[in-house]
């Protein structure tokens, strides 16, 4: 037996119970993981709250890194006692320990300790993909980034320093702006108080050329439509999440009057869902962060039986870089 959080309603953070569980033993193409740490996401909430749709009742959890302690007879990914992490997969890392497809986790480093691998490979993953295949980010490129302080956007900030890039990006205080000038944002906006429209248009202005090529946004609601005016001509809108809410529905001659604009709504599991592109995403992640070029920042950590406070902090916006939860 072991202990997972378990939903059977949609709903607020109180919907979450922590139960006592039977695992069993892992399907033939399946590998039993023993959690030692596991991540937090907005997505997370998506799915608790009933705006993802999920099949009651449900685990919750997408990413956490552990030990396999048990592997299905026609498993050759993984084998006991291997240290491993994953993203992705139905949800349910909310768990001690879980059976899950074998084909979804990869092997950690030596270097890369179990708490920096369940805060890093949904978030890591995914700036993989928005910086290297979504949008191919290159030296002297300048970005904007929504949310700059939040997981992905301190991870990023300092990947696209390291292509070269000039990061702009946006966050909701000045703590929230040090914090992501110190992880490469070049200018960090307090949209709370100053028109970040007005702002980028001002600093890539000063470049020569008014406007950004992308921006990656996952806020959502309310800022899609200025994200867009953030666009110069031939630019890229790169919606990924909508913590602020939903987008509404999108007129395609906005994109025309704008100047011929892209316009892409990305998900790290479609990028992810061949093992290969999987793997690749992974050591792609590994080798920056072992590297030193990006720095994990876990800036909070919870009991994995406390989730529903983990979860009511970052709604409210009182959580910066990663967050983790200890079973």
């Amino acid at each position: 037996m072991s202990h997972a959080i378990r939903i059977y309603e949609t709903g607020g953070p109180e919907v979450m119970r922590w139960e006592e569980v039977s695992v069993g033993e892992p399907a033939p193409n399946e590998a039993r993981v023993r959690h030692a740490a596991v991540g937090l996401n907005f997505i997370d909430i998506y799915f608790r709250s009933g705006r993802y749709p999920l099949q009651l009742p449900s685990g919750l959890g997408l990413e956490g890194a552990g030990v396999v302690e048990a592997v299905g007879s026609a498993v050759t990914e993984v084998r006991v006692g291997d240290r491993v992490a994953y993203a992705g997969g139905p949800p349910g890392a909310y768990a001690e320990a879980r059976n899950l497809p074998a084909d979804r986790l990869v092997k950690l480093p030596d270097a890369i300790d179990f708490k920096t691998a369940a805060a890093m490979m949904l978030q890591g993953m995914t700036a993989q993909y928005l910086l290297r295949r979504t949008f191919r980010v290159q030296a002297n490129d300048t970005i904007l980034i929504q949310a700059a302080a939040g997981g992905v956007g301190l991870i990023v900030c300092q990947w696209a320093k390291a292509l070269g890039a000039t990061v702009i990006g946006t966050v909701s205080s000045d703590a929230k702006a040090a914090l992501a000038r110190a992880h490469g944002c070049d200018h960090p906006i307090v949209y709370t108080r100053e028109n970040f429209v007005e702002r980028v248009k001002e600093i890539t202005g000063g470049m020569g050329e008014v406007g950004v090529p992308v921006v990656y946004d996952s806020v959502g609601g309310d800022t899609f439509m200025k994200s867009l005016d953030c666009l110069r001509p031939l630019g890229m809108m790169v919606t990924f999440g909508q913590s602020a809410g939903p987008v509404a529905p999108v007129d395609t001659q906005e994109l025309s009057k704008r100047g011929s604009l892209f316009l892409t709504r990305p998900s790290l599991f479609t990028y992810i869902a061949k093992r290969a592109d999987l793997v690749q995403s992974a050591q792609e992640l590994f080798d920056m962060v072992v590297s030193g070029r990006v720095k994990i920042e876990v800036n909070q950590t919870y009991a994995l039986k406390d989730v529903a406070q983990a979860h009511a902090d970052l709604a409210a916006r009182k959580t910066t870089g990663s967050t983790i939860l200890i079973p």
